[in-house]
């Protein structure tokens, strides 16, 4: 019966699937609906809906899927509905001329306001005819009609499951807004990873219980190694050029994970463009650090998060630091390697490992970002970026 509705929210990429369907199933068999439409609505929302960012569009395909309501047929009564937002003030009516207006039963009332919604193309205030303001229409917003409906504003009474999805009271969360700080934060705390580990031991309150249950009651305490932060993340960055505009939104991820007290271990980078065969401590590109020091001192349980736009000269890319543009060049063998052939060397090492960009990921191709984005998994630097960043770095890759 309603496995076309789950399609419909699965088109409009709200997350649904074999169990949201055996859920909204057994609350139907149990009556949950209480054999109403408006039930129904509830209860499939609750069921179905697993963040705010999609009651919307859950909104959206109910009233589709249950009356044919259309998005386009929502804009015109969107439209509608502003102007009646900021009605006129009607000038006052003599008794004679309140006499003179026109009553209509309801539904009389429906049938021309129909007629008017499917012919009236504009604004009118102040007239007797079409949907207005300030007039004696029987219908409109600040008029007067003795047998009228008023348009907009709030309701008396409430109305049925469709006219709740059509109210559309819960707009959708913009996911492309870049963050601050404390969102940053929040974000990178899923990246928490705990180990016991030795030294002073601490109370296991839960197995305490346990095992004085088991002693037929005689106290029997029981320790444990104290929980300690167990992720350790690498933070590089791009720095100058094509990054300067980002420089503040990378300041703000760079804030927020060096005040983050669930690292075991932080180290942070610097690089222009393109990783080669050093990085740099300062975002002067001083200090260098070799790489391949870097990879054996590192191992593949490190998280890697590089932040950069990607956007450079191909031959920056795929040169050598001897002509790719890397501060502090060298003859060594290692400087002959292309960029892409370090950032493929760092990809392999660590199991973990993302790409944030700053510009996000446009629909249009781009050589230097598209090569990046094969070689690791590239997320735009916003709010639903950094949740899906963390998400990755959580799962991980598996490795044959």
């Amino acid at each position: 019966m309603f496995v076309e509705f789950l399609y419909e929210l699965r088109a409009r990429k709200v997350p649904v699937g074999a169990q949201e369907a055996l859920g909204l199933a057994r609350a139907l068999a149990a009556g949950l609906h209480e054999s109403s439409l408006g039930g129904f609505y509830h209860v499939a929302r609750a069921l179905l809906v697993h963040s705010e960012a999609h009651l919307d569009d859950f909104d959206l395909a109910f009233a589709q899927h249950f009356r044919g309501v259309h998005v386009e047929a929502k804009a015109i009564a969107e439209e509608l509905l502003s102007w009646l937002r900021d009605p006129i003030k009607m000038r006052a009516l003599s008794e004679e001329e309140k006499a003179m207006i026109e009553e209509l039963d309801l539904e009389e009332v429906l049938r021309r306001f129909e007629e008017r919604l499917r012919e009236q193309r504009e604004r009118h205030d102040g007239g007797n005819r079409w949907i207005g303001t300030g007039g004696t229409s029987p219908f409109g917003r600040g008029g007067f009609n003795p047998s009228g409906i008023q348009v907009g504003g709030s309701a008396g009474g409430r109305g049925g499951a469709v006219q709740d999805a059509d109210a559309r009271r819960y707009r959708p969360y913009r996911s492309d807004l870049t963050l601050d700080v404390r969102q940053i934060e929040v974000a990178l705390r899923k990246l928490r990873a705990f180990a016991r580990e030795g030294g002073d031991r601490e109370l296991d309150i839960e197995a305490t219980i346990d095992a004085t249950a088991r002693n037929a009651g005689e106290i029997e305490i029981v320790t444990r190694p104290p929980r300690r932060p167990n992720t350790r993340v690498i933070l590089m960055m791009d720095v100058g050029g094509s990054m300067d505009p980002s420089a503040a939104l990378v300041s703000q991820l760079f804030s927020a994970a060096k005040r983050a007290t669930h690292w075991k271990e932080l180290r942070s980078y610097y690089f222009h463009n393109c990783v080669y065969e050093k990085l740099y401590r300062t975002e002067g590109l001083q200090d260098p650090v070799p790489v391949r020091e870097l990879l054996r001192e590192c191992g593949k349980h490190h998280k890697l998060v590089m932040v950069g736009d990607a956007s450079m000269a191909p031959y920056e890319l795929l040169g050598s630091s001897g002509y790719g543009g890397g501060a502090g060049s060298s003859s060594e063998p290692d400087a002959r390697l292309p960029g892409v052939a370090w950032l493929m060397m760092l990809r392999d090492h660590f199991d973990r490992a993302v790409w944030l960009n700053p510009d996000g990921i446009g629909p249009y191709p781009h050589p230097t970002v598209d090569a990046i984005k094969g070689i690791f998994p590239m997320f735009a630097l916003t709010l639903e970026g950094l949740g899906e960043a963390v998400c990755e770095l959580v799962r991980g890759r598996g490795r044959a």
